[in-house]
């Protein structure tokens, strides 16, 4: 009986076993990077199934250059990717290289790193002349001195210490990793300043730092927000310029104000943290007391006096207040800054009102309580 040699389905002529010559077995090609098990260590060669005909090494002389940490991931039984540096050399053995597909799987990461722009935290591991070099897995990283946060040259920064920073140029062809210390200090500021407007609320006091002084008020610095301080929000006394009450780096308590979440502004006061001197001035002042005042503004219907007292508050000396004489306008009888001594006769806390005079000084309707305050003191 005649046996047909080659199977069912088999073309005339093949040998059952031909398949063999034409199967690559999964040959790994160069370049390739791969998944592989560490099956053992010998003579500190790390032995690699990647699944193909036979084994592959990772030479010592790359294991011997490896850093503490990276030979702890190194042990039989782990799962890791290898390179393919050569798919079989002189002796034979397919040649891998740890190193080198951990640092093509470094440059994904440093291109997902750019797209995504998020801050990167890595080890300085040596600086120069012109910035620092930070790890970045397996390759590095440079930060220029202009890319450093507030312009901190290179000397500023350890050689071992984390920094944080976020990647703004990826060039493999060119072995070019760049870096920037400001584009993460500006991230973490703006992140940092997104939770604190989520976790305050107004009515809230706050402890802050003055960091800049203008014309219209103080920006003080509530722990990575800087809310405004108006300058009508000083203090309940009428203040010119903020300089006459603060200065920069003055440590001070706030009162949140308002919040603007969608344009992230803060309004801050002092004044509302101190006794809003209108609710005293039942218990302060009286119709009919006298007063040192000084003028402070003149307009066609009368004068402006603060009262020079611990509260300073001010009131209108109304045109017909002024003089007994007839007169056109203020400044014939009064001019600003002038001191002048003032009657209080009028008290009006709700609509935060004082009515001062000047010709009622010496009125005689006043000699009784004149006298009375007169023999108190």
């Amino acid at each position: 009986m005649e046996i047909n040699s080659t199977g069912s389905g088999s073309g005339v002529g093949e040998h059952p076993m031909d398949f063999l010559l034409s199967a690559d077995f999964n040959l790994p090609k160069v370049g390739e990077i791969r998944n592989g098990y560490i099956v053992d260590i010998q003579n500190n060669e790390i032995i690699v199934d990647i699944g193909s005909k036979s084994e592959g090494i990772i030479s010592s002389r790359e294991v011997d250059a490896l850093d503490n940490i990276t030979r702890e991931k190194l042990v039989v039984g782990n799962e890791i990717p290898v390179f393919v540096v050569d798919p079989e050399d002189a002796n034979g053995n397919t040649i891998l290289s740890y190193v080198k597909a951990a640092a093509e799987q470094d440059w994904i990461d440093a291109d997902n790193l750019l797209a995504s722009k998020q801050v990167y935290t890595g080890t300085i591991v040596g600086t120069n002349r012109g910035g620092i070099l930070v790890s970045v897995g397996q390759i590095r990283g440079f930060i220029p001195n202009s890319q450093l946060v507030q312009e901190r040259t290179a000397k500023t920064h350890n050689t071992g210490k984390e920094i944080s920073a976020k990647v703004i140029e990826v060039d493999k062809e060119r072995n070019r990793l760049i870096l920037s210390e400001r584009a993460a200090e500006q991230e973490i500021r703006q992140s940092k300043r997104e939770r604190l407007l989520q976790s305050i609320k107004e009515g809230d006091i706050c402890e802050g730092t003055v960091v800049n002084l203008a014309d219209f008020g103080a920006f003080v610095d509530i722990g990575g927000i800087e809310g405004l301080v108006h300058l009508s929000e000083l203090s309940w006394k009428r203040i010119n310029n903020p300089a006459e009450k603060l200065k920069i780096n003055d440590k001070i308590s706030v009162y949140v104000l308002k919040i603007d979440q969608d344009k992230q502004r803060l309004a801050l006061s002092i004044k509302r943290l101190e006794p809003d001197p209108w609710t005293l001035v039942a218990q302060q002042y009286q119709v009919g007391q006298l007063m040192d005042a000084r003028i402070t503004k003149l307009t066609n219907f009368g004068a402006f006096a603060r009262l020079q007292d611990e509260y300073e508050l001010e009131g209108l000396i109304h045109i017909s207040e002024l003089s007994d004489d007839h007169i056109e306008h203020p400044n014939q009888v009064i001019k600003p800054a002038q001191d002048v001594t003032v009657r209080i006769i009028r008290i009006d806390p709700e609509q935060r009102q004082l009515g001062l005079s000047m010709k009622q000084v010496t009125s005689e309707k006043f000699i009784e309580a004149d006298l009375e305050m007169l023999n108190a003191s």
